[in-house]
């Protein structure tokens, strides 16, 4: 249990910047004069919820949650006012809530900061305590106001989880953890603060979920029995996509074995009852001697897992985004095994399985409201997602040469454009290692390596995404700009994917044959 000074030592590890803002604001609320109508509470400034218990695990967190009491929601704003001027955002006037971002002075513009922005920033919420009265269905049906005099335990007592209900006054170095969240964190078990309160908002089954796969929690069984308890009766169903696709996000992205979440789900039943493109490969056969783990809910679990895996450690060759559509695509790639698995002349068989993944993606990635462009970029993997085995097996058989296995490679990354290739590189590498096999961690990825090795020589990346003609050479030849100078172009491009042409010479030969 970290006490008083240890508690600030370790936080001033992680982040001194951050450690540094909170006292400035701590000591800014002390100095407030007691508010009218509030002579008995003393104006304090607490850290809570997350930051503090990503503080006590050792985890980097930038965001940061301040709770003060004893002082009116006004004479906050216009405190914090004074302290950030032009900085300070009002989120919730009525019961006292601001936003401050600041840079961290570690801004680092990069292809890591494309899908990003605020990654050079540190984000404070800063509230009074606030009253919660449940006055309808939902994750939002509820009244909320502002209590400054609320007690520290009551305050706590409306958190969702144990870990989640602890606060720390960096003045003082007191820890107040009246529902005994650090035992829970040193036991890495997941309970509830309240049973009662507990099941107000749907959204927590979620948090469930993702807090278990991300610090590697058990879970209570009056807890389990609680988020079954809310699947059954559908409390789930009003939920908004948006904030499921939030939660599924933090599953995905910041667990290191997101399977873990995932089979909670399952326990609970909301798999199931929300999620029938997943249940569904619950049970489908896989062939034995390439899937040994068993079914393909078993090996996509083990493939998230494996594409997690990849990621952290190339963390520096993706951008957020592009992490997301990876988890996702590991996630979908096996979606279509169920409606194509058979048995044929005695062997377990899943032909065309990839296109048929590609409506129960769509179905599933409405449930997590994806962007546009997430959407297209999964469904672009999950369709390729063989390819790369697939391609380097047919030129192993000599069924094509070393040419025309570039010349594959370079039309699967024309399809796969403005989708890197590497993020289907990695989406197949998870479902080569999501198996079973004794030796899967330490086998060398060869389709990865040969595909990379093509794309190197031949500078595939730029090549793919070029024509070997180009629109000025159509009109140079007589071609009115317009409809028909499209259509050569292609024409041209569809005999480059035949393989009857490679180089812009080539192309203009046949340009002039087209046009003769």
């Amino acid at each position: 249990m970290i006490v008083g000074m240890d508690f600030r030592v370790k936080l001033k590890k992680q982040n001194p910047k951050i450690v540094a803002e909170i006292i400035r604001i701590a000591k800014a609320v002390q100095s407030l004069p007691t508010s009218e109508g509030y002579r008995d509470s003393i104006p304090r400034a607490l850290i809570v919820g997350g930051f503090v218990r990503d503080a006590i695990l050792g985890v980097a967190s930038k965001d940061v949650d301040i709770e003060v009491f004893g002082v009116d929601a006004h004479y906050l704003e216009e405190a914090m006012n004074d302290l950030y001027p032009g900085k300070v955002k009002i989120v919730g006037r009525t019961f006292g809530v601001l936003k401050v971002i600041l840079n961290s002075g570690s801004r680092v513009l990069g292809r890591q900061d494309e899908k990003n922005e605020l990654s050079g920033y540190i984000e404070i919420d800063i509230s009074i305590p606030r009253r919660e009265s449940k006055l309808g269905i939902g994750h939002r049906g509820f009244a909320v106001t502002g209590d400054p005099v609320m007690s520290y335990i009551d305050a706590s007592r409306r958190r969702d989880f144990t870990i989640n209900a602890i606060s720390v006054d960096l003045l003082t170095g007191e820890i107040i953890d009246p529902f005994d969240g650090q035992v829970d964190l040193k036991k890495k078990i997941l309970r509830v603060v309240d049973p009662v309160t507990f099941v107000d908002d749907p959204l927590r089954v979620y948090r469930a979920i993702q807090f278990i796969a991300r610090f590697q929690l058990g879970i209570d069984e009056q807890t389990k029995s609680l988020l079954r308890q809310m699947v059954e009766r559908r409390d789930l169903d009003t939920l908004p996509c948006e904030r499921v696709g939030e939660e599924m996000r933090k599953l995905l992205l910041k667990s290191e074995m997101p399977s873990k979440g995932f089979e909670l789900a399952r326990e609970i039943g909301l798999i199931k009852k929300d999620y029938p493109e997943l249940e569904v490969m619950i049970g489908t056969e896989q062939e034995p001697e390439w899937h040994p783990e068993g079914d393909v809910w078993i090996h996509t679990m083990m493939v998230v897992d494996q594409a997690e895996k990849i990621i952290r450690e190339h963390a520096d060759d993706f951008s957020e985004n592009e992490k997301w559509h990876v988890m996702l695509g590991a996630l979908c790639h096996d979606l279509g095994k169920p409606a194509k698995t058979s048995v044929m002349d005695g062997r377990i068989r899943s032909h065309g399985h990839s296109e048929a993944g590609l409506e129960p993606t769509r179905i599933l990635l409405e449930k997590f409201a994806v962007s546009n462009e997430d959407h297209d970029a999964v469904q672009k993997l999950v369709k390729a997602h063989l390819y790369p085995g697939m391609i380097m097996k047919a030129e192993e058989k000599g069924e094509l040469t070393k040419e025309q296995y570039t010349n594959a490679v370079r039309k699967l990354i024309r399809r796969l454009y403005p989708v890197d290739v590497e993020l289907l590189l990695a989406v197949a590498e998870a479902d080569f290692r999501g198996r079973a096999f004794s030796d899967s961690s330490k086998r060398g990825f060869a389709y990865g390596n040969r595909m990379r090795k093509a794309i190197a020589k031949h500078d595939l990346k730029v090549v793919a995404v070029e024509t070997l003609i180009r629109g000025e050479d159509c009109v140079i030849r007589g071609i009115a700009p317009g409809p028909r100078v499209g259509e050569l172009i292609a024409d041209v491009e569809s005999a480059r994917d035949r393989g009857e042409i490679a180089t812009r010479k080539e192309g203009l030969a046949f340009l002039e044959k087209l046009l003769n």
